[in-house]
């Protein structure tokens, strides 16, 4: 009988840490652009201004907050994802369809997007530190720190709710967005690769997963959706886009990446299946 592997639950999580790892710089360059109260700058010129200021390095500043984040946000929808839906279609000789697929990117992304609210806000606090004047820089070097501050410092004492409250702010918005995101990624390119695959043109290899990802290639945080959007208004409607260039840039490599490594964990490292 032919032999089949399925991910291990937590190979999602591996595989986006492995992308994250390769992409942050991007990431780092798209949130200083996006945070720029007026278009001073490309990406390009970021990338060379913090490089200047702050060393090569620096270009990896918050990389602990988003290997967390990773662990935690894409772990998460990975593996509600793949766990349900190999289980859905164990003893069936038919994937599932799509708009099953689509429940379970939905279901998956809103409870990792939940999961991973404070390593996400972390993360930003990361990397927008080196934009601070050197006497107002907090240095943040490793992960704890501002976790610790911003749930034990910022809070009044005793206020442990208020420290919970701090962590997770911006959780619903971060949830639905998960969603839409796991929706676009997870299940597309699980779709995008049946149907690469049924052509008879591809096998199971690394040519079928860069494609089927690129094809699933798809489309922060105040008090809310409505009041984020009425302060960014302010800026004029052009903010609305801002680093939306970096953002496609770093969008790209990573969902690439990120499945490739996760399909070569699955294929070399997975669960034996018999069929």
């Amino acid at each position: 009988m032919p032999e089949k592997r399925e991910s291990r639950w937590y190979f999602g999580g591996l595989a986006s840490s492995g992308a994250a790892c390769c992409t942050h710089p991007l990431d780092l360059l798209k949130v200083h652009l996006q945070t720029q109260q007026k278009l001073k700058m490309r990406m390009t010129g970021m990338a060379i201004r913090v490089v200047q200021t702050d060393g090569f390095l620096a270009l990896y500043n918050g990389l602990s907050a988003s290997l967390c984040r990773q662990m935690t946000y894409s772990l998460t929808r990975f593996a509600i994802y793949d766990t349900i839906r190999d289980w859905q279609a164990k003893g069936k000789h038919e994937p599932l369809p799509f708009y099953k697929k689509v429940l379970l990117g939905s279901l998956g992304g809103f409870a990792g997007g939940l999961v991973g609210t404070p390593a996400d806000m972390v993360n930003v606090r990361m990397q927008n530190d080196m934009k601070l004047p050197l006497n107002q820089r907090r240095n943040f070097s490793q992960l704890i720190i501002p976790l610790y501050r911003c749930y034990c410092v910022q809070c009044s004492p005793g206020s442990i709710a208020e420290g919970l409250k701090k962590l997770f702010s911006g959780a619903s918005m971060a949830s639905t967005r998960g969603a839409l995101v796991t929706v676009g990624q997870l299940s597309c390119y699980d779709q995008a690769k049946q149907l690469v695959l049924s052509t008879g043109f591809f096998s199971d290899n690394i040519a079928t997963y860069f494609l089927s990802s690129f094809i699933a290639v798809s489309s922060r945080n105040t008090r809310g959706l409505l009041h984020c959007a009425k302060e960014t208004a302010k800026l004029g409607p052009l903010a609305f886009y801002k680093g939306i260039f970096p953002a496609g840039i770093r969008l790209v490599p990573h969902t690439v990446l990120t499945f490739i490594f996760l399909e070569e964990l699955r294929k070399y490292f997975g669960v034996r299946v018999n069929v």
